[in-house]
């Protein structure tokens, strides 16, 4: 078989050897794929990758897979030799699990001393809870993050699990082996990076932090950013479908004003002044569900308001500027987020759809150089 990659990328030439994992892991994956990395995921029995017809499995887009039981004296060392040949490794176990495998940093680094080692977890690799199963909502709840969101008597809501797992986790792995890969290039010296959700979501909240420390953050639901200014809302329409609104700086909040008819009123409530919040976050609802969703995009969208309308995951993939912009694509009939962020002389690409677990061994097993009858042999062996 043979494997065609897509030409160019920022990522183009490194290789990356992913432990295959859940959530963040392969997320990370796939973004440094996106990017032109040569990702060789080792599946293990059994079939770590989705029930079914694999296309579907977005998060597994682009890489190749190698199936090993690492359990196995053979299989170990064929993955030992993988490693030998990366740039970077990602792994997702807990604390210990890959050194008791005999993957562990010490032994790879002692073998491919430039290799940049990526571990994901949630805790961490050390700490009190480091050995504790977990959740995305468990990290974001340990960092301030869940108790911020959320109606202010309501119970915290869960942001889908984007916090923790993909903003928290997999991206600044991602971050993270991308800077010790650039710092490997000019030492010739790889390193461990401890990329834990509970560090990366804390430090999503810098910002919110720094709020707090100014005195500007006034608990659950009665912020500007949390839906509790009427400025900064959703607003459900006549047609039962919804828009959100930003309008935040003075002139985009008059223009919202001005088009709502709502000048003489606005004038009485001044904007920043909190009391008059709950009154016009009323009187806005009652103009709002007064029209359709289609008919407010006509009025605003595109303005200066700061509008949007608030589309599902049919939708968005249809809205004219996300159509301009090929901020989703089709692999294999599967609709999906392209890759993202955009270079102007190496763009990235999706290296292909998702694939079956152990799809590739035979032919990356033949280029570490093994020949096709010990690969035979290993077969029967059940070591691959």
């Amino acid at each position: 078989m043979n494997h065609e990659r897509k030409a160019g990328g920022p990522l183009s030439g490194v290789r990356v050897v992913e432990m295959a994992g859940i959530g963040p892991g392969p997320f990370c994956a796939m973004m440094l794929a996106d990017m032109g990395a040569d990702v060789i995921r080792v599946d293990r029995p059994p079939a770590s990758t989705i029930d079914g017809d694999p296309s579907t499995d977005i998060m597994g887009r682009g890489r190749r897979s190698i199936g090993l039981n690492v359990k196995d004296p053979a299989a170990l060392e064929l993955a030992r030799k993988l490693i030998d040949s990366a740039d970077i490794l990602i792994e997702g176990f807990r604390p210990g699990v890959m050194e008791r495998l005999g993957l562990g940093p010490v032994e790879c680094l002692q073998r491919n001393p430039r290799l940049v080692y990526g571990r994901m977890t949630g805790w961490g690799q050390d700490g009190p809870l480091a050995q504790a199963a977990g959740h995305d909502i468990n990290y974001i709840a340990l960092t301030g993050v869940l108790h911020s969101m959320g109606e202010p008597e309501s119970p915290p809501m869960p942001p889908l699990n984007l916090v923790g797992d993909f903003g928290g986790g997999a991206t600044l792995l991602a971050f993270g082996v991308v800077c010790a890969l650039l710092e490997a290039q000019r030492s010739g010296k790889g390193q461990v990076v401890d990329a834990a959700m509970v560090d990366g979501s804390a430090l999503l909240m810098a910002f919110f932090y720094g709020m707090k420390a100014r005195g500007r953050w006034h608990g659950r639901g009665r912020n500007v950013l949390d839906g509790a200014a009427p400025f900064y809302s959703c607003y459900r329409c006549a047609d039962g479908k919804w828009i959100a609104l930003g309008s935040i700086e003075p002139q985009f909040y008059g223009l919202l004003m001005e088009r709502m008819g709502l000048k003489a009123q606005a004038a009485d409530m001044p904007q920043m002044e909190r009391e008059h919040w709950p009154k016009m976050k009323a009187i806005l609802s009652d103009r709002f569900a007064a029209r359709t969703r289609d008919e407010w995009c006509t009025l605003m969208q595109g303005t200066d308001i700061c509008f949007a309308p608030v589309l599902d995951l049919d939708e968005a993939p249809l809205h004219p500027h996300n159509r301009a912009r090929g901020v989703f694509t089709e692999i294999h009939g599967v609709l999906q987020p392209a890759p993202a962020p955009r270079f102007s002389r190496t763009p990235g690409a999706i290296q292909g759809a998702p694939v079956r677990a152990g799809t590739h061994t035979d032919e990356v097993l033949g280029e570490l150089g093994l020949s096709a009858e010990a690969i035979e042999r290993l077969r029967r062996s059940k070591a691959i």
